[in-house]
């Protein structure tokens, strides 16, 4: 490990702001602030927001400028690439913004029922491979149910088509309430002031010509979940961090 990442660490050790957790899956581990964020932490009952696989914490800290009325939450397990955001709204004072290292697999030991508003997954790995571990599946569906509030949002932003296709029919099979899908948001006139927030790994999509897609839309909790059970063509492009691993052209 490098000089740099140790220094790193130390930090975000130190950062009162910053909550590290990072057991396996299968630690079953309370967190004693479940339930209390806003009255523990946050000390208001603003809405909490996640941003889950937050990488360096762009989304976050941009939406907390943007939204000082609402409480967000990075949450990644990579504590060296976090330490940006965790350092920018450290320096700048930002007491709406706090980040939480831990596998997204077990997100729900975190946060009680109702407490979270909001979620949004910013370029995650579209794990072209197993259904199971995207993070727009029907199993973190029903995850997120147990915490985001009934008529949550979800936002998905992505350079991905197939996890951008994925997702579009996970929605559509489940008769999710759809309130914004682009397959092109730069040249859609939705980029507003929250979407414009570009992060490190978007903008490296963007310099390679790469369109994002984006879809806004609402999880009901009475809604029985259901895989659609449909072939996808599989990303042509390796990314930075992902390949196909695989000569298939298609996946489930």
């Amino acid at each position: 490990m490098s000089k740099g990442k140790l220094a790193k660490f130390a930090d975000m050790a130190a950062f009162p702001h910053v909550f590290e957790y990072p057991f396996s899956v299968v630690d079953n581990v309370p967190f004693e602030m479940r339930g209390a964020w806003n009255e523990r932490f946050f000390k208001n009952d603003h809405p909490i927001v996640l941003e889950l696989g937050c990488g360096r914490g762009e989304y976050t800290v941009g939406l907390g400028r943007l939204f000082p009325e609402k409480n967000f939450i990075g949450v990644d397990i990579k504590g060296a690439r976090m330490w940006s955001g965790a350092k920018e709204s450290a320096e700048t004072g930002m007491t709406n913004v706090a980040f939480l290292r831990t596998n997204i697999e077990i997100i729900d030991r975190f946060f009680a029922p109702g407490e979270v508003s909001e979620i949004w997954l910013t370029f995650s790995d579209p794990q072209m491979k197993k259904a199971t571990k995207r993070l727009t599946s029907t199993y973190f569906m029903e995850r997120y149910r147990r915490f985001l509030v009934d008529n949550g949002l979800i936002h998905l932003k992505t350079d991905s088509n197939f996890m951008f296709t994925y997702t579009r029919y996970m929605v559509e099979h489940n008769h999710l309430p759809v309130e914004v899908l682009t397959d092109d948001l730069y040249h859609s006139g939705l980029a507003d002031e929250i979407l414009s927030i570009r992060t490190y790994y978007e903008q490296q999509w963007l310099d390679r010509g790469l369109n994002i897609k984006y879809l806004r839309f609402r999880l009901p909790h009475e809604v029985e979940l259901r895989e659609p059970e449909v072939e996808i063509e599989l990303d042509e492009y390796r990314s930075y961090n992902r390949s196909k691993r695989s000569g298939l052209k298609t996946s489930f």
